[in-house]
């Protein structure tokens, strides 16, 4: 439903150990079952070279991996330290590229993480600086946690200018929504260069290592920020509500989008 919408870009699964996030168990059917347009990326998020493997199997051709800048977090999330994880992200990229699949990569807990509290923009700038050495094509930056704010943003973005030569077209922001600032902090990476957006329709997900991390930021609120702005995004504002309302029915949960929302009202009371 997603591929027909006008996204270019549709993160579909992960390729993670199904012991540790059983909702995932179904990587394999879900990916090789969804309908492709030959216009659109799928990629999937792979932790290490088992995932990446399961990856091959399924026909994957563009991957995302992943490292934190919270030892911490990355012990709870991956059960290794920063150093280990670059290690087995190393291995993922360098394997991947045998297969000429593309990589992105993310980089969690960007300004703060639920053990360690606020994290080092130098940390973040280490591990976007690795990722990209690596060949990684663009690196997503994640608020994980969503106790981001435009200030903190700005100084992690400062950070990672002197990584890319003052190009920002190498990253893109996640801002998770959790004290209801995403969208200002997507304002600020905005005004500081950033063109590409993480989003999740209807605002789902979260993060399993983060108690009481919200989803990212949702799509339809995303969409009609940029619409405001004046910014084309050649994205289908309609067909995305529709879908989040969709989602979040056979999900039996609330639509956390208040765009998608507002949009859904409004065209109820139309028809009456």
């Amino acid at each position: 439903m997603l591929s027909a919408t006008g996204l270019r870009s549709i993160e579909v699964t992960s390729f993670v150990s199904p012991k540790w996030v059983p909702q995932m168990a179904d990587n394999s059917q879900v990916f090789q079952q969804i309908d492709k347009r030959d216009d659109v990326s799928y990629p999937v998020l792979v932790p290490n070279l088992k995932g990446l493997e399961s990856a091959i199997a399924a026909g994957v051709k563009e991957i995302a991996v992943f490292g934190a800048a919270s030892e911490a977090f990355s012990k709870a999330n991956t059960n290794c330290s920063i150093e280990e994880s670059v290690k087995n992200f190393r291995a993922v990229v360098e394997e991947a590229q045998k297969h000429s699949i593309r990589t992105r990569g993310y980089v969690s807990c960007i300004v703060g993480c639920p053990y360690e509290g606020e994290t080092k923009p130098a940390t973040t700038a280490h591990l976007a600086s690795i990722m990209l050495d690596l060949g990684c094509y663009e690196i997503s930056l994640g608020d994980t946690i969503g106790v981001g704010s435009p200030k903190k943003i700005r100084s992690v973005l400062n950070e990672l200018r002197h990584v890319s030569s003052n190009d920002m077209s190498y990253y893109a922001l996640h801002c998770h929504d959790t004290y209801g600032q995403a969208l200002v902090n997507i304002h600020a990476g905005l005004e500081d260069g950033i063109k590409v957006f993480d989003s999740s329709v209807a605002g789902l997900g979260g993060c399993p290592y983060a108690a009481g991390a919200s989803g990212n930021v949702a799509t339809e609120d995303l969409l009609y920020f940029l619409q405001g702005q004046g910014l084309e995004t050649d994205i289908d504002l309609d067909k995305i509500v529709e879908i989040g309302n969709y989602i979040s029915k056979q999900l039996g949960r609330a639509n956390h989008s208040k765009t998608g929302v507002a949009i859904l009202a409004k065209k109820s009371r139309q028809k009456c």
